[in-house]
This record gives C-alpha cells, structure tokens and sequence, in this order.
C-alpha cells in the first residue's frame, strides 16, 4: 500500500482492497455520569463497511442501554468487528483476544471470587462469519460470535446470555431485511461522528473474483429500497451531515426498487439523493468497471453533489492476469471506461487497486500494470502483495510468485503511484477549492477540511465553521496534505 498516515485517507477504504492494511476506528463516545448506562467498546477493523456496521452495532445497542467508551478496560461488552481480507486476520484476532483474557485476568486478581466480573466478549464481521466454530473453540474468552448479517440480532442474542446460554453462535444469512429491524441513530449519535457519513446501499458480490472471500463472507449482491435508503440519508442531513459516502461491495451494481416497484440503478439514486436539501456532497465506493455505465458517468457531468472523485479498482494491467482474477473486463475495456469518464469529468481524481505477484504473474506482466498506471495517472491508491485467502480459487494455483520478487515489484509500482499522488497535490496548490471543515486540527486555532478530490486540507480557521464548505486558497503540501488560507 502507499504510505500514508492514518489520517488521511480514512474516509476512503474499500473491502476488496485491503490485504496489507487495517484501519482501526473504534466508535467512541465519552461516558457520562449516569452509571445505570452500561459500557460498550468496538475495535473495527478493514473497510469503510464495516466502520457503518460499527456505528450501526452501537445503534442497535443504544435502547439495550449501552453506550460508547474509548478503552476495552471499563467495558461491559467488547466487540471485535473483524476483517477477512488482510494476510492472517484470524491469527490477529487470536492475539487480540490472549490480550483480552489478560485484561480480565488482571482486572479481576486482586477480587474475590464473589467479585470478580466479566464483560461480554464479541466476535463480529467477516472472520466471524468465515471462522465462528472455530473462535469458540479456540477462543474460550469469546461469548458470542455473529456475522455481517445478523448484527440486527444484537439485542436477541444478549438476552440469551441473559437466560443461563453461555455461548451464541450466529453465523447464518438470515432471511429477513437486517436494516429494517435496526433503530433509527439518535441525531446526537450521528453528528458525534462527525459531518461525514457512510451510508450502506448494496452488500455482497457476484463477480467472484478468484482472490477474494467477500462473496462467502457477505453472501450475494444485495441492493436495498430507494425508499428506505433516502430515509436513512434524511436522517443524516437532519442531525447535520453535510456529505455521505454510499458504500457497496460493488456499489455501482445497485439495483434497488423504488415504491413503484421499478428498478433503479446508481445514478438513478444518486439523481434522487441530490434533491435532499442540505446535502451537499455524493461520494460512493467501491465500483467495479463493468458496471460504471453511462447514466452514471454522466451524474459526474451535470449532479455538482457528486463528487470529482472515483476509487474503480483495476488490480492488474495484464489480460492474462486479470482473466486468471476472474475480473471480466480487460486492460483495454478499463482504458475505454477511463476515457468516457474523463471526457464527463476532466477534472476528476481517480484511485485504484493494484494486486502485486498475483499467482503466475511474470515480468512482462508487472510492466503492463506499470505501464497501465502511467497512462490513466491516479490522485492515490491502494497497492499490495497478493496473499492467499482461504477458500479462494487463486489460493490453490500453480505459479505462486517468490515472496521476494513481489515485494521488488511492489516498492518500484509504489514509488511511481507516490510520485503520481504527489503530483496530483501540487497541481492544486494556487487553486481555490470548497473545503468541507470535519473536525478541529492538532495546533490551536486549525480546523481540517477535504476538498472534493478528498484530500486532507489545514486551515487556520474558527472552531464555528467545522461543518461548512467554505472557499480556500491552497498554498503549499506538506508530507500528506495540503495547507490553505480561508478567502474572505
């Protein structure tokens, strides 16, 4: 992966691309005085999905009388909501839990047997899903141990530990719509987490791409009502979002229905989100490029709330490569696609995913994908060792790449994405953008914004403003991000 800071680029992680890095946000809010409340704390790691799955955990947990602290050692229920993609997870999770059980071992040596507690220990996400008879049995720490689908179930699960079942395993895909029976997020709960938003349209995947566990972990390509969605959206610009992230597996397969009973694709919801007084910024991620389809490139031409940023993972620029993946689509149909966009949008930032010592993978190969990289230029992404996913057709394949070969080709393909990246940022810098204030910066008096390429911009500007978009002129790049001055 490019090296960049935690920081700059956490609003823009995408399930299929995460191998080699995890995010760790942890869906905090500070305690309050009422000690009848009982203590929730969530360690999310992986993409953007599972950072909404996190906020809407806490959610459903809300009514139960939980709420957010930001340590694991005061909690009444800790919650390890997992990722599946990255090398080794499990085994992550493993070490996380030992460190688990010595927290409670130590919390509780000086008590009395009598007073010695223990919080509920949880396993949730993708490697729940994958692993959850295995957790049990490796794991006797762990309580219960639920998958991406079966969240909504939170509260039925805790009162089965409530009534004398020591363990609860639910790893099924259950039949019922898991969004129509989450509780609505209380607006102070939403704008705690700041004025940007995840907001989950479509889960699952049917491409089956022979290197990825999302179509076994979150099962098939889902798309959920416009209805439903646009209420979800309301709430948020209510509580005082100002720009939401719709996130997908394969976000720009959507095809919800609307109270018509008609199908309506990405575009179309975007069409409809954009009459949402107040919101005032469209993003979406993950897309895959068969299916990024003239509607919606055009939403980039004529809707200003959708963004001039596109994350469209390529992975490979060799067609040997990419049809060994199973991606359906090759170098020269990802080009044409590129093209079209840049011909709606000339200003646009792209980002994209790039899979390195893929198995079979020769030197001819790698400079396709190089080469690749150096015609469509991207404004960031995301690059990474292939690494063998349980299950997965690619793991069981001849030509398996010298670990020491990929990680050559790995730096040379970073360092010219760093280089494209760092381009990319100085080509804004004597420009005016609309920065979006999120959140106050380290040194007193700063606030840090994103510009619509979603990059990190400081601003010495009052605290009031965070929430506003509001015209900056850029003047320089730092290491990772941009610095401006607040026009008048």
């Amino acid at each position: 992966m490019v090296k960049i800071p935690p920081h700059f680029f956490d609003h823009q992680r995408d399930v299929e691309s995460q191998p080699s890095a995890v995010i760790v946000q942890n869906e905090t809010k500070k305690s309050t005085s009422n000690h009848n409340l009982k203590k929730l704390y969530i360690k999310t790691y992986g993409c953007q999905m599972n950072v909404y799955d996190t906020q809407r955990m806490s959610d459903a947990l809300a009514p139960e009388g939980y709420e957010n602290v930001d340590t694991p050692e005061t909690a009444d229920m800790v919650i390890l909501n997992t990722c599946h993609i990255r090398e080794k997870a499990a085994e992550k999770i493993y070490s996380e839990l030992g460190r688990m059980r010595k927290m409670i071992e130590k919390k509780n040596k000086p008590l009395k047997d009598s007073q010695k507690t223990k919080p509920i220990i949880a396993v949730a996400g993708c490697v729940a899903q994958a692993e959850g008879r295995e957790i049990m049995r490796r794991a006797p720490v762990v309580d219960m141990v639920f998958g991406p689908q079966s969240y909504h179930k939170l509260p039925e699960m805790l009162g089965k530990l409530a009534k004398g079942q020591k363990k609860v395993l639910d790893t099924d895909f259950p039949t019922e719509d898991k969004f129509e029976a989450l509780p609505e997020a209380k607006p102070a709960n939403i704008i705690s987490r700041g004025v940007s938003a995840f907001l989950t349209i479509q889960e699952g995947c049917d491409k089956f791409c022979t290197f990825c566990v999302v179509p076994y972990t979150r099962g098939a390509e889902y798309s959920r009502s416009i209805a439903r969605i646009l209420n979800e959206a309301q709430n948020l610009v209510n509580a005082g979002v100002r720009e939401i992230t719709l996130l997908g597996q394969n976000v720009n397969a959507y095809h919800g229905k609307d109270d018509a009973g008609n199908t309506v694709s990405l575009g179309g919801l975007m069409a409809a989100l954009d009459k949402i007084d107040r919101l005032d910024r469209i993003r979406y991620t993950t897309s895959h490029p068969n299916d990024m389809d003239q509607t919606l490139i055009n939403i980039h031409k004529t809707q200003k709330s959708a963004m001039p940023y596109l994350h469209l993972p390529v992975q490979s620029g060799s067609n040997k490569i990419l049809a060994a993946m199973n991606r359906r689509h090759t170098r020269e149909s990802y080009i044409e696609v590129i093209e079209r966009i840049k011909l709606a949008r000339p200003d646009i930032a792209l980002s994209g995913d790039f899979i390195i010592g893929f198995p079979g993978e020769s030197d001819a190969d790698f400079d396709d994908t190089m080469d690749l990289i150096k015609h469509v230029t991207y404004s960031q992404a995301y690059s990474f060792k292939y690494s063998p996913r349980p299950g997965t057709a690619a793991a069981t394949m001849d030509g398996q790449i010298d670990d020491e070969i990929a990680t050559k080709r790995l730096h040379q393909l970073q360092q010219l994405l760093n280089d494209q990246q760092r381009q990319f940022n100085q080509n804004t810098i004597g420009r005016t953008l609309d920065i979006l204030f999120e959140r106050k910066g380290r040194e007193a008096g700063q606030l840090i914004g994103r510009s619509p390429y979603l990059q990190p911009v400081y601003v010495d500007a009052p605290e009031a403003f965070i929430g506003q978009i509001m015209p900056v002129h850029i003047e320089s790049l730092g290491n990772f991000a941009l610095k401006g001055t607040l026009l008048d």
